[in-house]
């Protein structure tokens, strides 16, 4: 468990900010920081991680103290239990796939298990090429199994994403969900992809000028409400066709359209564009606005 209890400053004297923190996140939770770009989410990983030295409070891990002001604790981040993985790979370019996880390694035990590691994110076959021969998704495997060499309880993911096209995201995302089932991690993930939120969080926590406005499973966060059914699903509306009682609303989904049939007065409210989660909802589909 993971106890968060801390003020920081940010910014300039024209354009500062307070990161205000009280929250816990539980042992093998996953959860995700959304909010607008400058809201404070890397920053609270920084935190988090050692790299940002908090004003006032503490930062704990399982009860033990990784931060106290009152305490004068302040644990630097390689001893804290800590994996990073940010959007900039940020591989060494002389080194092999296993060479950079090597590199990455402290004791003879962690080195021991490069070698899971690596055929857990399918790279064994690769594991002897230099970062500049291989595609942006194999980097970022390789970016994310260099940060589990030290077998940290905590992932922490800065858009790590981002910078993807569809498909090669959506296969990452299975790889960061399969890790963090196999090894039973504590992940902390920033983004703004809404299906990406939807496929791996468990909780959201909304942050807005460095604090937590809102926070919930994303269903509660971005439809405003609970959704009941037995499946549910996100995309973008990109066509609605009114016909003589009903309209016929498009929703990519991945790389899909699916075809939705909704009522007149439901599809009023929706335009192309608009994020939506499709359910189940007595045998029929139904759409709702995501905020």
């Amino acid at each position: 468990m993971i106890e968060l209890n801390l003020t920081k400053k940010l910014g300039t004297k024209e354009h500062a900010f307070s990161i205000t923190l009280d929250t816990t996140i539980q042992k093998g939770e996953f959860v995700v920081l959304y909010g607008k770009s400058g809201a404070g989410k890397t920053s609270i990983l920084r935190l988090i991680s050692g790299l940002l030295k908090p004003d006032d409070g503490y930062i704990s891990y399982e009860g033990i103290p990784w931060y106290s002001s009152e305490g004068k604790v302040n644990l630097p981040p390689k001893k804290r239990d800590v994996g990073l993985v940010f959007q900039d790979y940020a591989l060494f370019q002389n080194m092999t796939v296993k060479e950079n996880l090597q590199f990455a390694a402290r004791t003879a035990g962690e080195k021991s298990q490069i070698e899971n590691l690596i055929a857990l994110v399918e790279l064994t076959d690769l594991k002897d090429r230099l970062p500049s021969s291989l595609s942006g998704g194999q980097q970022q495997r390789v970016a994310l199994a260099r940060a589990l060499v030290q077998q940290p309880q905590i992932l922490l993911l800065d858009e790590p994403l981002s910078a993807l096209d569809t498909n090669i995201r959506s296969k990452l995302q299975d790889y960061i969900l399969k890790t963090h089932r196999q090894l039973g991690l504590t992940t902390i993930l920033v983004t703004h992809e809404w299906g990406e939120i939807h496929k791996l969080a468990d909780r959201v926590l909304v942050i807005d000028q460095g604090r937590i406005s809102r926070e919930g499973k994303p269903e509660e966060i971005f439809a405003g409400h609970q959704i009941s059914g037995k499946f549910s699903f996100p995309g973008i509306i990109t066509a609605i066709e009114n016909q003589d009682v009903v309209s016929v609303v498009s929703v990519k989904v991945g790389n899909q359209i699916v075809k939705v049939i909704s009522d007149i007065d439901q599809s009023d409210d929706l335009k192309p564009g608009d994020h939506v989660m499709v359910a189940a909802k007595a045998f029929s589909p139904v759409i709702y606005k995501l905020e």
